[in-house]
């Protein structure tokens, strides 16, 4: 058995023989049920309905507004134009209303838009600022309509609805909506392996430091070359996290069917629909959902499970290769956050340009390029994929990023090999461009 591969097994079982990996490896999926059940039983309480009191004094909006009355609404409208405002104002501040509506009398409609006040001991909602903008505006509107001798019915039945079908070149019918599942399905793909590297990378960077600090590195180094070391140890960890994701799926699986079997629960996504709403859904959009299921059959689904293989390997191998030098150069966790800001950079931007640039236009020049680019492309071209994408620019992408690991990896090794032996100094950038002459 090679060096390499008695270093992968050791730092596998160092790793899942841990207390804590294994006590987390089974308690984490329980500990998600728990705050999701917890959540759906918050999601599922009725919200304290918001008492709005209403002084109009142009007699013209009071009733638009108490027409919004629901029985569960959040807030509930009250005509009380014959009070006083100052008495009004006064109940505000003993709480006996969430906000108070002032419309004053004006000369003219115009003067009105601008002069109507909201009072309240706490900011409102944008969403409720804006529904009430719009009671009023299409008051005004209507009103506006009368004053000129408009038909305001005539208005109404002249507006148009345009909707626009979509097709392919080719003949075939598209759908809306489809870019954003496609950009969906990338992004999941893409945000799991972020997370990977995140979590993993830094179980790499603690276990050098740790190793390290323990001063058994010593003696490691004494039989093992530090680039075998390296990457033994981001193999291991990265065949220990693999263990432990595919436990919690497996666990997480098995307590849907549990809470489905046992329970009665429906855990998909049609969970609260009540049956009969659900076959007059089911038949009035069979036709649409079949579309959207074989537009969804006709996606690269090869290409993205094999392009989300090899991006995990490469984007996970690349950035490891940065958290093991970091551990090797610092001698506590502390002294590493310098370090890492310049790491979760490229992942975090890869992220906000996959959702904002390429659903917009995947093969635009931002895109393409970001998707070549290693330190981006596991997570940017992931995202580009299900739209298409031509094989000689996955295969440009693949080999800059592999061939970006194994440069990483000897410069990696070169900090690796001087700071895993350096101890009591805490090292500047300029240390670090030292560390690579040697």
């Amino acid at each position: 058995m090679s060096i390499i591969s008695l270093i992968i097994k050791r730092e596998f079982i160092a790793k899942v023989r841990n207390k804590s990996f294994v006590v987390m490896t089974f308690l984490s999926p329980l500990l998600f049920v728990a705050i999701a059940g917890f959540i759906g039983y918050l999601s599922s309480m009725k919200a304290e309905t918001k008492r709005i009191a209403i002084h109009d004094e142009t007699g013209l909006f009071a009733e638009d507004f108490v027409k919004q009355n629901k029985k569960d609404g959040e807030y509930r409208y009250l005509n009380l134009s014959e009070i006083d405002t100052k008495a009004l104002k006064d109940s505000i501040t003993k709480e006996n209303f969430s906000g108070l509506i002032i419309i004053p009398r004006t000369n003219n409609l115009k003067d009105l838009e601008s002069k109507i006040d909201f009072v309240s001991n706490n900011s409102p909602s944008i969403s409720f600022i804006e529904n009430t903008q719009e009671i009023i505006a299409s008051k005004i509107t209507k009103l506006n309509f009368e004053k000129a001798k408009l038909d305001t019915l005539a208005i109404q039945k002249a507006k148009a609805e345009v909707n626009i079908h979509l097709s392919k070149a080719s003949g075939e019918e598209s759908l809306k909506g489809l870019n954003e599942i496609k950009i969906g399905i990338g992004g999941a793909f893409g945000y799991l392996i972020m997370m990977f590297i995140i979590i993993y990378g830094n179980m790499v960077m603690r276990s050098v430091i740790e190793e390290k600090t323990n001063r058994i590195i010593e003696i490691i180094i004494s039989s093992v070359k530090p680039f075998q070391l390296m990457i033994g140890k981001i193999v291991g960890t990265s065949l220990a996290g693999l263990l432990q994701f595919l436990i919690w799926a497996i666990i997480g699986l098995g307590l849907m069917f549990a809470a489905s079997a046992f329970f009665g629960v429906n855990v998909g996504p049609t969970a609260k629909i009540p049956p009969e709403l659900m076959q007059s859904a089911q038949h009035e959009f069979a036709g649409s959902a079949q579309m959207y299921i074989s537009e969804l059959w006709n996606l690269p689904i090869a290409g993205i499970l094999i392009g989300f293989v090899v991006y995990f390997i490469g984007g996970y191998f690349l950035y490891s290769s940065f958290y093991a030098a970091i551990g090797a150069a610092v001698d506590n966790q502390t002294d590493s956050q310098q370090f890492l800001l310049p790491i979760i950079m490229p992942l975090i931007l890869s992220v906000y340009i996959g959702f904002f640039t390429v659903v917009n236009d995947p093969n635009g020049t931002i895109a393409v390029v970001f998707s070549m680019i290693p330190l981006t492309s596991p997570i940017v071209m992931l995202m580009r994929i299900p739209f298409g994408v031509p094989w000689w620019q996955i295969g440009i992408s693949v080999t800059l990023l592999f061939a970006s690991f194994f440069t990483v990896v000897w410069f990696a090794a070169k900090i690796y090999r001087v700071g895993i032996l350096m101890y009591g100094k805490k090292p500047s950038w300029k240390e670090l461009y030292k560390w690579l002459k040697y």
